[in-house]
């Protein structure tokens, strides 16, 4: 039966492909969902880890820094800095603002002390020294040495990160905190939040204490439709593929009526009938799955967000794909396993 089944497969040579690369393509299209969705996950620890902070410190009236506009005196710094447990604190302001480039485009401003806690490591080009200096994400495509425009004034690119962005793939640019203070308060000494190395047991009247975790979850709470509503359609996406492999397998059953019953007439079980068709089945996931990693790869650089594709999706798309491809062979082979052997001596 498998070399019957492989015959078949050469016969049907151009029904077989046709089904590969659709369900290929399907195939493809859910590996780069899959992909933009790590990266909704992945861009939030980027960021928290380019600020390094331990803990932080903000208004009891907020859920978290980046989702809220309460602000506190910029002193609470220096209050916390002198608790026990703290080794290092730093006051940091988070805004978002509009800047022209190559478009308009939204991104995160965040203000930090140059030589303090939050003051991000840089993949190209120098730290922040002083004010009238920005570090930009490269996904800004602003080189080191040029200028940015921020609200009017302008900055000096002495720096870059890299994947540093936050709400899908917005890109964070960090400015001296005295410069953000000018750009969104006027020069006010407020912050957003007081950034902690080590730990803080008991904060300053009026505030307390979030840990990564919780910065964290608040900076993915307004991607959380978005990431929800992506694996829908990943999981429609599967049907999809799963639904081009059974019409295949059950019109190609159809064809082979006669077969099965000739097959059935001579003594062939419906084991072997199944093991058959599920043959081919793998055969069709896994052509299947070997263009949706080349067509997935071709297509990740186009996607205006970042698709960052985990290894694990490489290492479990096969095995997924396999999976569908027999559930939906299941059409094929109950058509095969009902046919009567009678129908071998018909006319």
């Amino acid at each position: 039966m498998l070399f019957v089944s492989l015959r078949d497969l050469q016969w049907r040579s151009r029904r077989f492909l046709i089904g590969i690369l659709g369900a290929g393509l399907v195939f493809a299209l859910a590996l780069v969902i899959t992909g933009i969705s790590q990266s909704f996950h992945n861009e939030v620890w980027r960021t928290l880890n380019a600020i390094d902070a331990d803990q932080w410190v903000v208004s009891q009236k907020v859920s978290g820094p980046f989702t809220a506009t309460t602000l506190i005196p910029a002193t609470t710094a220096t209050e916390v800095a002198g608790l026990e447990g703290v080794r290092a604190a730093s006051p940091i302001l988070l805004v978002r603002f509009t800047v022209h480039t190559s478009s308009l485009r939204y991104i995160g401003v965040i203000g930090v002390d140059p030589h303090g806690v939050g003051s991000p490591k840089v993949a190209d080009g120098r730290s922040l020294l002083g004010t009238g200096e920005v570090v930009a994400d490269r996904t800004l495509h602003v080189g080191v040495g040029k200028t940015l425009a921020l609200g009017g004034t302008q900055f000096h690119v002495v720096g870059r990160t890299s994947g540093v962005t936050y709400f899908a793939g917005q890109p964070a640019v960090f400015v001296p905190l005295p410069d953000a203070q000018k750009l969104a308060l006027q020069g006010q000494p407020l912050v957003t939040a007081v950034l902690v190395r080590g730990h803080v047991s008991q904060p300053p009247a009026g505030t307390r204490t979030l840990s990564n975790s919780a910065v964290f979850t608040d900076l993915r709470r307004p991607m959380k439709q978005a990431g929800g509503t992506i694996d829908i359609l990943r999981i429609l996406l599967w049907i999809v593929a799963a639904g081009i492999i059974g019409a295949i397998l059950y019109l190609q059953s159809m064809e082979r009526t006669r077969d099965f019953a000739v097959f059935k007439a001579i003594g062939v079980t419906s084991r072997s009938l199944a093991f058959g068709l599920t043959m081919q089945a793998i055969v069709l996931a896994l052509g299947a799955t070997a263009i949706a990693i080349i067509l997935s790869l071709l297509l990740a650089p186009l996607m205006p967000i970042r698709v960052e594709l985990p290894g694990s999706a490489f290492v479990m798309m096969p095995a997924i794909a396999i999976a569908i491809s027999v559930i939906a062979s299941l059409f094929g082979l109950r058509r095969a396993v009902s046919v009567d052997p009678a129908l071998a001596f018909g006319g």
